[in-house]
């Protein structure tokens, strides 16, 4: 139930840090006052243009956020694709990081040319970013029209992969970049490129037999909506696969009613309490000349949760977990062998949380592991056995990711085994803020090399000895620079665009922290309305996700959404606020939702917040509103129905009952429901549609593969049977994210109209009392 679009694209949104175990914050919220630029220059009223949902979809707000994009190949070169420049300027370049040289790496002109003699569809305008790039980056790999094409870039040439009636997905260079793998009818295949022979690995896929890609629930919620159902050997000729078994999963259905008769979807989809897909893993040659099937029984698991191939090219490294989730094993396996070797146990009275940070050292002789056994997010060194040498990184704060998933960490940026450094991303000198940092192997000299306030998205080259940076703050839309591996910029790739700012006059949020009831002080951003007067009151409205270590406060541009400004520009405050379980500080912090996830804890802080807000002189306590998507649209139920805080509230796909979500999501804090049924009795939204209090509105997709609509039809007819009133909105055949153009023009306007007729917000302020 997580939104990536929109209000809620958690992606740039990063962790606010609070306290762990106290109820007091040990930590207080830190903010650097160095921006990352001069500080924006707010136009006068009379200058400022027009915001509003048009604006909102506009070229230019997709330009404030846009900069190029980045791989390293492994010589140490990187390769660029800026989509700022115009069309015709735009190709691939070559950056030399050594001499800060960029050069032009293919004729993107003579590229498209070469595809337009080939390809019949729809030429694209200008080359875009590839699905997959060649560990030398000198070829790209592109899906079009369904079929694979290879763009050779030395030659600006592209070269058809295959031609057939059936779609190609999932489709990865081998690490020599002489093959492809890809899956065709859930079967996996490779094609040589020099030859085009194409070979099929498996010959099983069917409807409910998936080779070598995901089923819904591993694509969702393990690998982080990631179709990363196979794994090529570091020398290219074998490849690790999940074969998938659906057949005893449940079914979801949808209509799509665009034909006479209504078009009936299916999906496969394990509900709270019900059957999982069964999954095996093998191994095949790229050649499909040997198999073998991995025999994982001898260790307790429901999910196979990761897997990597060890240096060697013999072994796999493979993560697995139980079906409560309190448990995850590392083990090594020999495919050839048939042995499985036990390596380290991890245990969790809450759950475990899933990383990617597992790195080989000495050519498999050690590695590096994620662990959140103190309660704080930490790297381990060990050994080869799975003896621990040492801790990495240590205190009272937590590595994170820079990018990606927020359910899914990836804190390891490089490792520099030659001059003994581990490169990683935290939160270790602000809690509301992401930075490189590196140490030694060891733990010692532990220094900070993004020296400027805000926050960072790394992509580190090889062993870490350069890196760029996409850094932004609150008032910095993001820039892109080239660093070197003590910090130093060694070159800006893109400057910020704070002309596209300054002429909106955007307003800048501001930080703060509320307390709850207990003195745990919760970060929150307020913006205050564009025409604010001193002496008057405005109305709010706050902005909430909520979940587990999902925060949506951080010294980021993301942390403004662009509806947040449209919002201000029509006369309404805008407040965002974290809850603790999601501030992402902590797993301490993040377990305190255990077997009631939407619930008390939730609930507490979010009224305790309100209540708080509702004491400014400026704000009017009778005109609050709340609005979410996905976990917020849940979250915003809870405090329509738990608390009689809210004048009006907008849920957008919101989950009402946790029987209707997925296992691995839904039993990962509330676990099965047998094991904890007045959990899932008392987090069931639908039993208090009764008591709502407020005018809502209630937006779904009626396509929604995520938080499945029966959801809203359960509230819906809750709230019939007790002959309350509310709106709603269902756009069809849309997905959880309502993410195409018409659809979100259309919404966002739905959803400001709605604010001004319940809250007033175009009205004149109230003046304050006296």
């Amino acid at each position: 139930m997580r939104s990536r679009l929109g209000a809620l694209c958690l992606l740039g949104l990063w962790l606010v840090a609070v306290a762990c175990q106290s109820p007091v914050s040990d930590q207080p919220l830190q903010t650097d006052s160095a921006p990352l630029e001069p500080t924006i220059e707010v136009a006068v009223a009379q200058d400022r243009l027009p915001l509003d949902v048009a604006w909102m979809h506009s070229d230019d707000v997709d330009q404030l956020t846009a900069v190029p994009q980045v791989a390293w190949s492994r010589n140490g070169l990187a390769l660029i694709l800026d989509p700022r420049l115009p069309d015709a300027e735009r190709t691939f370049e070559w950056l030399d990081a050594k001499t800060g040289e960029r050069r032009p790496a293919t004729d993107a002109a003579e590229a498209l040319r070469s595809l337009g003699q080939q390809y019949a569809g729809s030429l694209p305008e200008a080359l875009t970013w590839p699905a997959d790039l060649s560990s030398d980056c000198r070829r790209a790999l592109y899906v079009m029209g369904e079929d694979l094409w290879l763009l050779e870039l030395d030659d600006s040439r592209f070269v058809r992969l295959t031609e057939t009636d059936k779609p190609e997905m999932s489709a990865r260079f081998s690490p020599d970049g002489e093959q492809v793998a890809f899956v065709r009818d859930n079967d996996l295949y490779t094609v040589e490129i020099a030859t085009g022979e194409e070979r099929r690995l498996t010959r099983d896929g069917s409807e409910t037999v998936l080779n070598g890609t995901l089923s819904w629930v591993y694509w969702e919620e393990i690998f982080g909506r990631r179709d990363l159902g196979y794994w090529w050997s570091p020398d290219s000729r074998a490849i690790a696969f999940l074969r998938t078994d659906e057949s005893a999963v449940g079914e979801a259905y949808f209509l799509d009613p665009s034909t006479p008769y209504a078009r009936l979807i299916t999906q496969r989809y394990p509900k709270a309490g019900t059957a999982n897909p069964s999954v095996r893993l093998g191994v095949v040659g790229s050649r499909g000349d040997h198999r073998h099937w991995i025999d994982l029984t001898t260790v307790e698991h429901e999910y196979v949760a990761r897997v990597d191939w060890m240096p060697d090219s013999r072994r796999l490294a493979v993560q697995t977990i139980t079906r409560d989730q309190h448990r995850l094993d590392l083990s090594f396996v020999d495919p050839s062998a048939g042995t499985l070797q036990p390596i380290l146990q991890e245990d969790d009275p809450a759950w475990i949380n899933l990383h990617d940070d597992l790195v080989f050292l000495d050519e498999g002789d050690a590695f590096l592991w994620s662990s959140e056994r103190d309660g704080y997010t930490h790297l381990y060194r060990y050994r080869s056995d799975g003896t621990l040498l040492n801790a990495v990184t240590r205190g009272n704060w937590s590595v994170r990711s820079s990018a990606g998933a927020f359910w899914v960490s990836q804190s390891i940026a490089a490792v520099d085994e030659d001059e003994g450094w581990i490169y990683f991303t935290g939160q270790a000198d602000s809690s509301i803020e992401r930075h490189l940092y590196r140490c030694r192997l060891d733990g010692s000299e532990r220094e900070r090399l993004t020296a400027a306030a805000g926050t960072h998205r790394i992509t580190a080259g090889p062993k870490g000895h350069y890196f760029v940076a996409e850094s932004s703050d609150l008032v910095t839309p993001p820039a892109l620079r080239l660093h070197d591996r003590t910090g130093s910029v060694r070159s800006v790739l893109a400057s910020p665009r704070t002309d596209l700012v300054r002429k909106y006059a955007l307003v800048e949020p501001e930080l703060l922290t509320i307390p709850a009831r207990d003195g745990f002080e919760m970060p929150a951003s307020l913006i205050r309305p564009a025409d604010y007067r001193p002496g008057r009151r405005y109305p709010l409205i706050v902005n909430v996700y909520g979940g587990p270590s999902a925060p949506m406060v951080a010294n980021a541009w993301g942390g403004s959404d662009p509806f947040d400004q449209v919002l201000s520009r029509s006369g309404f405050f805008v407040l965002r606020v974290d809850n603790r379980s999601a501030t992402a500080i902590s797993k301490t912090l993040e377990s305190t939702v255990l077997f009631q996830l939407n619930g008390d804890s939730e609930l507490n802080d979010l009224v305790d917040a309100i209540r708080h807000i509702k004491e400014r002189e400026d704000v009017d306590p009778e005109r609050i509103g709340i609005w979410g998507w996905s976990g917020g649209g849940s979250l915003t139920l809870l405090g329509m129905t738990q608390s009689e805080e809210f004048r009006a509230g907008i849920a957008v796909a919101a989950l009402t009952n946790w029987r209707f979500y997925d296992t691995k999501w839904a039993e990962f804090a509330n676990k099965m429901p047998e094991v904890n049924p007045g959990g899932y009795e008392r987090t069931n939204l639908n039993r208090f549609a009764a008591d709502l209090h407020g005018r809502l509105l209630l937006v779904h997709g009626t396509y929604d593969d995520n938080v499945h609509p029966q959801n809203a039809w359960q509230f819906v007819d809750a709230l019939v049977a007790a002959n309350k009133p509310f709106d709603m909105m269902f756009y069809p055949m849309r997905k959880h994210g309502i993410s195409d153009r018409p659809a979100r023009l259309h919404l966002y306007q739905t959803m400001l109209d709605f604010w001004n007729r319940e809250l007033g917000g175009d009205a004149p302020a109230i003046d304050a009392p006296r």
